[in-house]
């Protein structure tokens, strides 16, 4: 991978300071990482420029309370100094011969890499609390258990879309999660962070790149085989969410139209399978209505009979999402932050709404799938 590495470039000089002062910050001494509890797992992280978020990433794996066997960095033909960052780090760095256009593409890549019974997939963006990797092993304890994911919180809350995705985010993994776990089919094993069985995942032909959202394929294909995934509350990850619309609407545009695709794809099997049935029908109506009446319904209704009071319906289920919300920022005790994010997430409702229906409406009207994998931060 050498030729990634500029060893006499500002950027080595700047990045050399920086990963200094993070070892410092979290105790690393070169040679000491690996003093924990060695487990079976392998750690793929897609890379693609991501030298200003890696090093974290990293630092967060190598101070686990277990230690994975091996940690790789799939640098997928970056144009910085992503290579350099792991190899500073002293991780494995493996480059495909070509960019492979995804993080599906990338992971998938590596992994006839692993030679270890489970696997790690994070993004190179996301951090992990001390004992995340501990908590998720015990899942697979369970027979029949291919998959098991955690909880995700932004690790940056400032901007308006940042403080959207937070409340939206407690909500889910506070509410909506541990109601799917509780069925015991979570609808999704998030792609930042999730561990997986090593054959399972081979079984399935590793992350497909037939939709925007591999997550959301892989996962409910591994429901069609007869696959359990677990959900693990207690397991937390920290993703980079987008701060400005740009980036905002890039990870929009993939989220949307990967959940069409992937509900247009899956629609025979999941027929065969009553929660998979029903858990995603309830949520891709919710999403039309929802979209509809928030787009359509409410503004023309205060037009047309003169009442801007309907208006209110935009905030009408307050209640029903601030409980939920609060309970879960009291256990982080972030009520403030929580308090003064709320707003935002009806903001940023509005805005999903916007995006869903637009890829629904190409999708399954006009039949023009979108393809391009487009990054979200």
């Amino acid at each position: 991978m050498s030729s990634g590495i500029r060893s006499d470039s500002g950027t080595f000089r700047r990045y050399h300071r920086d990963e200094t002062s993070r070892r410092e910050r979290h105790s690393i001494r070169p040679g000491s990482e690996r003093r924990a509890r060695t487990v079976p797992v392998t750690v793929l992280v897609p890379a693609y420029n991501e030298e200003a978020t890696l090093a974290d990433t990293l630092i967060s794996l190598l101070t686990q309370s277990v230690a994975p066997a091996q940690i790789i960095v799939v640098d997928d033909c970056s144009t910085d100094d992503t290579s350099l960052v792991a190899a500073r780090l002293g991780v494995e760095v493996i480059r495909p011969p070509r960019n492979t256009g995804s993080k599906a593409g990338a992971q998938t890549f590596a992994l006839r890499y692993v030679n270890t019974p489970f696997v790690l997939a994070i993004d190179a963006d996301t951090t992990l609390a001390p004992n995340a990797i501990e908590l998720l092993m015990p899942a697979f304890d369970e027979p029949g258990v291919v998959a098991a994911c955690g909880s995700v919180i932004p690790r940056r809350v400032t901007s308006i879309w940042e403080r959207g995705r937070y409340v939206e985010y407690l909500f889910a993994f506070t509410f909506y999660k541990r109601v799917q776990e509780a069925w015991g089919a979570p609808l999704i094993a998030s792609g930042c962070f999730s561990m997986y069985r090593a054959e399972a995942l081979r079984a399935a032909g590793g992350w497909s790149t037939r939709t925007l959202a591999e997550d959301m394929d892989l996962t409910w294909t591994f429901y069609e085989g007869g696959g359990k995934v677990r959900f693990i509350p207690e397991a937390v990850s920290y993703p980079i969410e987008p701060h400005n619309f740009h980036f905002l609407g890039n990870q929009l545009r993939r989220w949307s139209h990967g959940f069409v695709q992937n509900v247009r794809l899956h629609r025979k099997g999941l027929l065969a399978i009553p929660f998979l049935r029903q858990a995603v029908a309830v949520a891709f109506w919710d999403a039309v209505v929802a979209a509809v009446a928030y787009l359509f319904v409410l503004p023309l209704l205060a037009l047309a009979l003169g009442n801007p009071w309907l208006l209110l319906g935009y905030v009408i289920d307050i209640p029903a999402i601030a409980v939920p919300v609060l309970v879960g920022a009291v256990k982080r005790r972030e009520v403030r932050r929580a308090l003064l994010s709320l707003p935002a997430f009806f903001v940023l409702r509005t805005v999903n709404a916007m995006y869903f229906l637009r890829a629904a409406w190409l999708e399954l009207v006009l039949k023009r799938s979108f393809t391009t994998y487009e990054k979200g931060h």
